[in-house]
């Protein structure tokens, strides 16, 4: 992690706590990044054999070469545990939160070529069911990232003003997503987050985000994705259950 004044504690906090999400250019140098890929790289050529099926999403699940998003990647190689627990994001988190966090996740994102579906626009806490809702989700690219291959957007301030209804979409990985977006909210509110590999964004579990579809002919947009819950975040767990047991009905009735 390079040390940027930008991630200074208390600028970084308010900056949180205001908008809903920051933003830290730069916080894995070239280096870092490219180690990254090459794990995941070889992960994804040799290690997707030994990952549960419901951790492994595909754009089009008879080809391969579309794979979208991996899950619980820390449960699968030591590598990435060290990089979801005890490390410089985590420290950033319990920043943010202001108490000692979990890391629940890490995760791999992509958007393939042309095909690369949007993300509905959703708030976290929706899939979380936390309460109170303290967690953290951060997006940290790995490759250049901008409006054309689907850079994430924010609604600054969205998590100050509670839980928006939200139903099913038909997108595999984001079930779900606002329903009535756009009533009270235009696209023009959005702030769109064009990113560079090692730029990092984090974002509270009640703020609205999306990102657009893939529409490059030729360029993916693969991240990583970490979540991190405060230690006060109580899970509905009876709530939660209910809610994976109908994802995965989902899942088999698209299958």
């Amino acid at each position: 992690m390079q040390n940027d004044p930008a991630i200074d504690r208390m600028s970084l906090k308010e900056s949180f706590n205001r908008d809903g999400y920051v933003f830290i250019p730069g916080f894995l140098e070239k280096a870092q990044v490219d180690e990254i890929n090459a794990r995941l790289e070889a992960f994804i050529g040799n290690g997707l054999s030994r990952m549960s099926t419901h951790h492994i999403f595909y754009e089009d699940q008879y080809d391969l070469q579309t794979l979208k998003q991996l899950q619980d990647l820390q449960l699968y190689a030591p590598y990435f545990s060290n990089i979801l627990n005890g490390s410089a994001f985590e420290t950033v988190a319990t920043r943010l939160l202001d108490e000692k966090v979990i890391g629940k996740t890490l995760e791999y994102f992509n958007k393939p070529p042309k095909i690369g579906k949007a993300t509905p626009p959703h708030q976290d806490n929706y899939y979380f069911m936390l309460d109170p809702p303290q967690a953290v989700t951060m997006w940290m690219a790995l490759e250049d990232v901008d409006e054309q291959n689907g850079c994430v957007r924010y609604i600054k301030g969205s998590h100050l003003k509670g839980m928006r209804p939200h139903g099913r979409t038909q997108t595999l990985g984001f079930s779900q997503g606002i329903v009535d977006y756009g009533e009270k909210e235009s696209y023009a509110d959005e702030v769109p987050f064009p990113a560079r590999p090692g730029d990092l964004l984090i974002h509270h579990s009640m703020t609205i985000h999306r990102a657009d579809a893939n529409t490059n002919e030729t360029r993916s947009r693969k991240a990583l994705g970490f979540i991190y819950f405060g230690v006060s975040a109580k899970e509905d767990m009876e709530a939660k259950k209910a809610y994976q047991e109908q994802l995965q009905r989902g899942k088999t009735a698209d299958a």
